[in-house]
């Protein structure tokens, strides 16, 4: 979880969110990508969603 806070923080682009909905939709939009998109080096050069997957088939 740490991982994935300190690189929200530093990928996210918060700072010019109209209201609170509009912080919600990119924080959202942000794990979807992450854990579906967002290849992994230390999960085999998987996603997230794709390793845990993989592990759950073994």
């Amino acid at each position: 979880m740490e991982f994935f806070f300190g690189h929200m923080k530093d990928e996210l682009d918060y700072a010019d969110c109209k209201d609170f909905n509009e912080l919600v939709r990119r924080v959202n939009d942000y794990m979807y990508n992450y854990n579906c998109h967002r290849y992994q080096w230390t999960l085999k050069k998987m996603t997230p969603n794709q390793y845990r997957s993989h592990l759950l088939s073994a």
